[in-house]
Parts: structure tokens; C-alpha cells; sequence
């Protein structure tokens, strides 16, 4: 479902102070109906996530001047967790942009002016102009504003009534196909946010480039596959890499995602928590994935079954405190798993995990994952996890801890599984491939036997995974 964007409307005959306070004409019509007539409106940064507080402006698909149908792409926007597509519900110019391309802006602020008709365009821009040193107060002015007005006409038959500028999230971005493509040229171009990005950073021309995606979409992996073909029939021309590097001693702001992942850290220093190892055998699991790794399967998505069904039998283990007063028992079983990406991380979920047969669930991480780092991931994709899962083990690593995500109960840290000398209970020396897990859980709702009993009973599924596949 599209995420829609509050608007305030001004009257073309407001003046400058109206702008800094921007009101509606409300008419009264018969049977508690109301119409507004609005010719010059605000677009707010829209809220792209629960946690986000503010958003960045990664391109302008459309520029000032330009006529705008309703459905059409007009901004794309960084959210603390993806890089989303944005698309205007109604017909207008877009008369004045109010935040340039990587600028960023607090949700609920204005980033644009849509005015009706062509010939209010001057009329905005000059507004705008007038206002631009008072647009800390125009923003919070403008979302009471906006907040009252959503007031007034919720009981009002949308389709004649409902005259705000209602800006979302294009199809792309929430069904993973390009129902609103952007236009570039004249030419209607199926591409995705983060491959329209890579496109300017690299200077590629997306009109030449042949999507792979979905529907003739073009992905990133395209733009990249336009830019090693350029650089093998004109080396000499070739774009620099953008990963050329760091200037040491230079000081870097935190990237929208990053001032995030800041934010979600220090809220979980306020959460009591606790650490409890175990050692897991594996080489029956080894042997399984050997087996079946060439359906698909992954080692993601046979250490999240794994540790679902121990969860069935430990609900507490899957259990979360929000309130600091009680804890709930989660009625669902999603395993987030924590993923790297360029900026950031990200923690897709895989929902039902317990209930998804290990080929699905396989094929679901592996959607998720080329949506994460596409920045595409919607809100459902990442904030739904009840139980964390960060696997640092292709790494080499063999134990580290992790930082409990705030509003969960455990995270369990995985390290690599090493072929280790042991003694069986005959006393006999042999070699077994094992791995340490160690689980962060908020000792408000667990306790040290809830997950030694849960890492038991990990340990048996992992060391007999018979039941994995079905």
C-alpha cells in the first residue's frame, strides 16, 4: 500500500504571510460535503518508514515546469532504510523545488510547490522565493495545518472532495514491478530507483541500457553490465570507479541510514541484556546443504528454519518488551537476518519462517536480498522481525556478540563452522566440523535457562536436521 503524502493547499490570491501559514478555502456544500478550492499546493516529505524522522532527495525525475499526470514518478527519496520511488495521485506543474537533489528535509516538510495550471507557476516560484528564510516554521505551520484539514473531510466522498495532493510510493516500489515508470527524454524508462542513481553517478545513459529485471526493468547489475561494456571498446573513456577510495583524516556525516542505525544502537544500551554461548556440531547440516544447495538452497535460509521451529517449542525466546511494563508473545515467527550493505545495514525478514517449506523460504531471502541492497525493500520487509539472526561465519569469524535491535527479545551472532578435534563420550579422539553461537537477549523477559533450553534444542535440529526440509 502506497504511502501518501499530507498537503496543505494555498489559494492563488494568498499572500506571502499565508505561505509561512498556509490555510484552505473551505466551502460548505449540501449533506456535510466540502470542496476546497485550492490552485497552489505544498508536497511534504512524506514518512517512508516507521523510524524515519527525516528523508533525503537522491533525484528530481521530473523538473520544474514540468506537467505532471497523475501515477507519474516525481522524486525519488532516501529513507532511513530504501530509496523509494515517489508519484503524484493528481494533474498539475511542478512549479518550484524546494529542496535540491541531495538535500535533506524533516517528514512533513515541504520539498515542492504543484500548482494547477501553467499559469500559476510564476506565482509559486515567487512565493517560494519570498519564503525561503522562514522554512523551518512554514514546515511545522503547515503540517498543523495540513493535520487539521485531513480533520475536517474525513467524512467527505473522496473522489469529488478530497482535493489534497496526495504523493506515494510508485508500483515499483511496492509490488517489485515498474506499473509508473519513470520518463527520461520523451522515452519511458523502466528502471529502479537505485539503478537510476548508480545511472547519474556513473554518467550512463539509461536510454541505452537493456533491463534484466522484471518486465525489462533495468537493475543495478545493468548498469553496471553498460559500464564494463563501455570500458572494454573505449578503456580510455571509462568512468572512474565511485569506490576509489577514502581521503584519510576526513570527516564524514552520517548518511540518512547510518543516523539510524545510530539512533536504534543507543536506545538498546537502555535495555538490559545478557550473553549465552553454545557450540553446535554441524556436520550433518554440512552434509544437507551439500545435498541440496543446487535447488537453490541456502545457508541463510537452513539456519533461519532451524532456529523457527526451535522457537516454536521456546515461545519466550521469540517474545518482545516494548513498554518496559509487559512483554508479548509474538503470534508470528519472523526471522530477521542482518545484512550488509553500502552505507548501512539492513535486517530483511523472513516471515512465517516456520511455516515456509526451505525451497520458499530460500527463494524469499534471495528476493529480499537483491531488494535490500537495491534499497527497494518495503517497510513490511524490515521492521516485522520478532528474532534476529547476524551470521558473520563467511567471514571467518568464529564468535563474536551482537547488539540487540531495540523492540525484540534475542539476537543470536553465528560463526564460522571449523573442523575441531573433539573426544566422544568413549573417549575416543576424532575431528567435527562445529560452530559457536552466542545470543544477546534482554533479560526483562528471558532468562538464562529460557535460552540455554533454546540452544538445546537448536543444537538437535542443526545436529539432525531431518525435519529442515519439509
Amino acid at each position: 500500500m502506497a504511502h501518501l503524502l499530507h498537503t496543505t493547499f494555498l489559494s492563488s490570491s494568498s499572500s506571502a504571510a499565508v505561505l509561512r501559514r498556509p490555510q484552505t478555502r473551505i466551502f460548505q456544500v449540501s449533506r456535510g460535503r466540502v470542496r476546497v478550492d485550492a490552485k497552489i499546493r505544498e508536497i511534504f516529505m512524506p514518512a517512508l518508514s516507521s523510524t524515519m524522522t527525516e528523508g533525503k532527495i537522491v533525484s528530481w525525475i521530473k523538473t520544474e515546469g514540468d506537467k505532471l499526470a497523475k501515477g507519474e514518478s516525481v522524486v525519488v527519496v532516501e529513507s532511513d532504510k530504501a530509496d523509494m520511488d515517489v508519484e503524484t495521485f493528481y494533474d498539475g506543474y511542478l512549479a518550484k523545488i524546494m529542496v535540491d537533489e541531495g538535500g535533506v528535509a524533516p517528514v512533513g516538510s515541504a520539498i515542492a510547490l504543484l500548482a494547477e495550471s501553467e499559469d500559476e507557476i510564476a506565482e509559486a516560484q515567487a512565493k517560494a522565493a519570498t519564503t525561503a528564510s522562514s522554512d523551518s516554521s512554514s514546515s511545522s505551520s503547515s503540517t498543523e495545518t495540513a493535520s487539521t484539514t485531513a480533520t475536517v473531510a474525513t467524512p467527505v466522498d473522496p473522489p469529488r472532495t478530497e482535493e489534497k495532493v496526495k504523493v506515494g510510493l510508485t508500483a515499483a516500489a511496492v509490488t517489485g514491478s515498474a506499473a509508473h515508470p519513470a520518463s527520461e527524454g520523451g522515452k519511458r524508462i523502466v528502471a529502479s530507483p537505485y539503478a537510476k542513481k548508480l545511472a547519474k553517478e556513473l554518467k550512463v545513459e539509461l536510454g541505452t541500457v537493456v533491463g534484466t529485471g522484471p518486465m525489462g526493468r533495468i537493475v543495478a547489475k545493468d548498469v553496471e553490465a553498460a559500464i564494463s561494456a563501455a570500458t572494454t571498446a573505449t578503456p580510455a573513456a571509462a568512468a572512474p570507479s565511485p569506490a576509489a577510495g577514502v581521503e584519510l583524516g576526513s570527516v564524514v556525516p552520517f548518511t540518512t541510514m547510518q543516523g539510524a542505525v545510530s539512533r536504534n544502537m543507543l536506545e538498546s544500551l537502555s535495555v538490559p541484556t545478557f550473553r549465552v554461548g553454545y557450540t553446535i556440531t554441524t556436520n550433518a547440516l554440512d552434509a544437507l546443504y551439500k545435498k541440496i544447495k543446487s535447488k537453490g538452497v541456502t545457508m541463510t535460509a537452513l539456519l533461519a528454519k532451524a532456529t523457527a521451529l526451535a522457537l516454536v517449542k521456546h515461545p519466550v525466546v521469540n517474545s518482545s518488551c516494548r513498554d518496559g511494563n509487559s512483554f508479548t508473545y509474538n503470534s508470528s515467527i519472523n526471522i530477521a537476518v542482518a545484512v550488509a550493505i553500502d552505507g548501512g545495514l539492513i535486517t530483511p525478514v523472513l516471515q512465517d519462517a516456520d511455516k515456509a517449506d526451505i525451497y520458499s523460504l530460500s527463494r524469499k531471502w534471495k528476493e529480499l536480498v537483491d531488494k535490500a541492497r537495491a534499497k527497494q525493500l518495503q517497510p513490511h520487509e524490515y521492521n516485522t522481525g520478532t528474532f534476529t539472526l547476524s551470521n558473520l561465519g563467511m567471514f571467518g569469524v568464529d564468535r563474536f556478540d551482537a547488539i540487540l535491535p531495540p523492540g525484540t527479545g534475542a539476537i543470536m551472532a553465528v560463526g564460522a563452522s571449523q573442523p575441531t578435534v573433539v573426544a566422544s563420550k568413549d573417549g575416543r579422539i576424532g575431528m567435527k566440523n562445529q560452530m559457536q553461537v552466542n545470543v544477546t537477549a534482554d533479560h526483562r523477559v528471558i532468562y538464562g535457562a529460557d535460552l540455554a533450553q533454546f540452544l538445546q534444542t537448536l543444537a538437535k535440529i542443526i545436529e539432525d536436521p531431518k525435519d529442515l526440509t519439509f
